[in-house]
């Protein structure tokens, strides 16, 4: 006779575990460790979008030096666009005990501008964490606070078209800002020709700092 299943045992059934959504760049950080250890579920992925996605919200993490040298080679452009795919989404930034945020050759007031455009133009919640363990509870919180919905992975890379990428390129530049950098290709066409102009026709539309690009250039 086979023994009946006793409904009325004390045994409890095991709860499943939640499921964060991991970048592979990710493995030189303490989070996923720190999360493993809480007992989440990690799978790692090569994410097109975000660093971690957590339900169906989409985390971008920068620690405070990897947000100041994305600024700077403006690559935090097209992450802040690309984040935007998922309906939730915020920019968590690590660090701001260990590092100060003002002290990385970036005028401070430009990074204040920076972070009101992330809130006001790209529409991105900030997140500030102290460090790797305090980033890993934002985390948890937030995996806990959500009910579990489906997402889609579907998000991707923005691809730039030829006469973007041209822009992208001279914004690269120090004090070459988007307006500049569509002045110059209005007047010189393409890359080429900018970047053997002289120093003399650079200087409309550049000014003082047209010895600056050319030094560059050399």
């Amino acid at each position: 006779m086979k023994s009946l299943y006793n409904i009325f045992s004390a045994k409890k059934i095991p709860e499943q575990k939640i499921k964060i959504l991991i970048d592979h760049r990710e493995k030189n950080s303490l989070v996923p460790s720190l999360l493993a250890k809480h007992g989440f579920q990690l799978e790692w992925k090569q994410l097109p979008v975000a660093d971690y996605i957590v339900r169906e919200t989409a985390v971008e993490r920068k620690t405070v030096s990897d947000l100041n040298s994305s600024i700077i080679n403006k690559r935090i452009i097209s992450q802040l666009l690309e984040l935007k795919q998922y309906p939730k989404h915020l920019l968590l930034i690590e660090g701001v005990l260990e590092e100060d945020l003002y002290n990385s050759g970036i005028h401070e007031n430009a990074i204040r501008g920076f972070l009101l455009s992330v809130a006001l133009e790209f529409q991105t919640p900030l997140i500030f964490t102290h460090n790797e363990e305090d980033t890993a509870k934002y985390l948890e919180v937030l995996a806990k606070k959500d009910k579990p919905s489906e997402f889609s992975l579907r998000a991707s890379k923005i691809t730039f078209s030829k006469e973007e990428q041209v822009q992208f390129i001279l914004e690269g530049f120090p004090h070459i800002g988007p307006v500049k950098a569509k002045k110059l290709l209005e007047k010189f066409h393409t890359l080429n020709n900018i970047f053997n102009a002289s120093k003399e026709e650079l200087s409309q539309i550049l000014g003082i700092r047209a010895k600056e690009f050319k030094d560059l250039l050399d």
